[in-house]
């Protein structure tokens, strides 16, 4: 039976660390996960939901601050193939060249497109068309290893970073477990990374959230949805913030872009560069979620339209 160690820390983690308990052909001898964070308003200390996995099934955890200083115990156990998917941390070359099969990871896109924290987000942020999962072989640099496995997925037009998220993570299951016998059983044949062709997809900033009107409707539709359901775009009016869910594509032309130019019964239109993006859910500063037409109960259009968002 083959022993494995697993590393991951996100609910991203967690379909992928449980197909491995699982199957009767692998032993998951140990999970390392990020440490332990204070959650919510009362500032809980919560175990990440690896974590939480590892605990339920009695799986020896491991929580280290700092990876590269603090793991001889995790090498104790002796896996013989190491699988990372989501953890968090720069993983040692110590650690890296001690399996015998390797260390491998599970990435959430096609690889060489999209190395880093984010590739969902910006994937769907940048319009793309299909992404996918990416088996590869761990080295020092940022997801730079060659590439083992590869399986694409159609991102539809309504799709978020939240519902591409969940498919993704039921593929990276799958592909793991189809690619697993074949490094085993030495059959695979690597591919090299084509360094041109890298794209980045680095942790979202706050300035990558603010909805900029100027753009064009279509890049806006796919900024609020590449940024569903976290952080989540936002633009201010009347010095508050707004939180933007989800938003539909419209043509019409009047006003400049920002400008609140239709009130409709289920939205809020906002002049684009190029057209008109119409809000059909958000979040007013302080207050809770709301579909636009329950917003709009109670207020008056005329007080709306002309108003700015910046």
């Amino acid at each position: 039976m083959t022993k494995i160690v697993f590393m991951g820390t996100p609910d991203f983690s967690v379909p992928v660390l449980e197909g491995l308990i699982e199957n009767k052909d692998y032993e998951v001898i140990g999970v390392v996960s990020q440490p332990d964070k204070k959650v919510g308003r009362k500032q809980i200390i919560t175990p990440s939901k690896v974590s939480e996995v590892a605990l339920k099934n009695n799986i020896k955890l491991f929580r280290p601050e700092k990876l590269r200083k603090e793991y001889e115990d995790i090498l104790e156990t002796k896996p013989d193939i190491i699988v990372t998917c989501a953890y968090g941390q720069i993983v040692p070359k110590e650690i890296l060249d001690f399996p015998k099969y390797g260390c491998i990871n599970v990435h959430a896109s096609l690889l060489p497109k999209y190395r880093g924290g984010a590739p969902i987000h910006k994937a769907i942020i940048d319009g793309e068309e299909k992404t996918g999962i990416t088996i590869m072989y761990m080295n020092e640099g940022l997801d730079k290893g060659d590439i083992i496995s590869q399986k694409e997925i159609k991102i539809e037009d309504t799709d978020t970073t939240e519902t591409m998220h969940d498919k993704l993570s039921v593929l990276g299951r799958d592909l793991l477990l189809e690619t697993l016998p074949k490094i085993i059983e030495g059959t695979i044949n690597p591919i090299k990374q084509n360094e041109e062709e890298a794209t980045f997809a680095h942790n979202i900033s706050r300035e990558e959230e603010h909805i900029d009107f100027n753009k064009n409707t279509k890049d806006i539709y796919n900024q609020v949805r590449g940024l569903n359901s976290f952080p989540l775009a936002f633009a201010i009016l009347d010095n508050k913030e707004y939180k933007i869910y989800s938003g539909k594509i419209s043509d019409a032309k009047k006003g400049t872009p920002g400008e609140i130019i239709n009130i409709y019964k289920d939205g809020i239109g906002v002049r684009t560069l190029d057209g008109e993006y119409i809000i059909t859910e958000l979040k007013e500063e302080g207050k809770k979620r709301l579909l636009a037409k329950d917003y709009l109960n109670g207020k008056k259009k005329e007080d709306l339209i002309g108003k700015k968002f910046e």
